[in-house]
């Protein structure tokens, strides 16, 4: 899919951020997880992205992130623009790059390298390389130890035709105003705070048009009217199921660190979809964490 296509495509709708399957062995299992894909394309998103932070994707290898890509492109593809993941450090993320072509994604999310701090030059230098690496669009994730200026995301979308988009995982309001500012429509933008609902709406005033949404994971009805309340610019819609639904499940999943993953397979478990456990060094809810969840999941489905 060519670069201006797939933001095109990307714009259109809401962002699916799949969970990743894992067998009491944790290791991928891919049957659990074409299901869990087949379902997610019934109910209408705009892309597809795997092996993401919902995905667990700074806990799979090199070759699992591959064996997540194809299975993806496999069973969505044809419906549904599937973006792979590079992780990790440069070297990495540019094997990984290479990869997802060959496996026939349709773009890429470059995720924050690895623990190690760096420049606005050095951030310039490792999304450049992973740009030059592949012909497929580019997303970069400004987020953690990665947290691109406005200055650099407009020089590398001057160097970078392929790069295609900006997602969000800081909510600096006066950074994205001038990233906005500087760039424009150059590039798409997506939210990519954690619960990424919480903060659609005024987001949207900074240019932000679309998010990644994991609550889709296992209320897709739910998150489908939440994205077009916040579309319509209806707050009184958006405030309504902020305070029944969306608020109530931050209380849940700010009882420990890493349940922004935990709690959306614990979601799946809960509607019978079958989610699993997580990774370590994530943990799963505990069983009255899951019995609270589950009170409140009945009330939006």
């Amino acid at each position: 899919m060519p670069p201006s296509e797939l933001a095109a495509r990307l714009r259109t709708g809401l962002l699916s951020f799949p969970v990743t399957h894992f067998d009491e062995q944790l290791a991928f299992d891919e049957p659990r997880y074409r299901d869990h894909l087949a379902w997610q394309t019934e109910f209408g998103v705009a892309g597809l992205f795997a092996g993401g932070g919902t995905g667990e994707g700074f806990s799979l290898t090199s070759g699992e992130i591959d064996a997540v890509v194809r299975a993806a492109v496999d069973e969505v593809g044809a419906r549904v623009p599937v973006v792979a993941p590079a992780t990790g450090g440069t070297a990495q993320a540019v094997e990984q790059a290479i990869a997802a072509q060959r496996a026939g994604a349709a773009g890429l999310l470059l995720l924050p390298p690895y623990l190690t701090e760096a420049s606005q030059e050095g951030l310039i230098a490792h999304v450049s390389a992973v740009c030059r690496a592949t012909d497929l669009g580019v997303v970069v994730y400004s987020r953690g130890n990665a947290v691109l200026e406005d200055v650099t995301v407009a020089a590398l979308a001057d160097r970078h035709p392929n790069l295609v988009g900006l997602k969000d995982g800081v909510g600096d309001i006066e950074r994205m105003t001038r990233t906005y500012a500087k760039v424009g429509e150059r590039l798409l933008y997506i939210g990519g705070l954690p619960t990424a609902e919480t903060f659609a709406l005024p987001l949207l005033q900074l240019g932000v048009s679309t998010y990644s949404s994991a609550l889709y994971n296992f209320v897709p009805r739910f998150a489908l009217r939440f994205f077009d309340a916040v579309r319509a610019q209806d707050r009184d819609a958006v405030y309504g199921m902020l305070n029944d639904f969306v608020i109530p499940y931050l209380d849940i999943r700010n009882r420990a660190r890493g349940y922004a993953v935990s709690i959306i397979k614990a979601g799946l478990n809960t509607v019978g979809r079958n989610g699993g456990r997580v990774r370590p060094p994530l943990t799963d809810l505990t069983p009255a964490e899951q019995t609270d969840l589950a009170a409140l999941v009945d009330k939006v489905t």
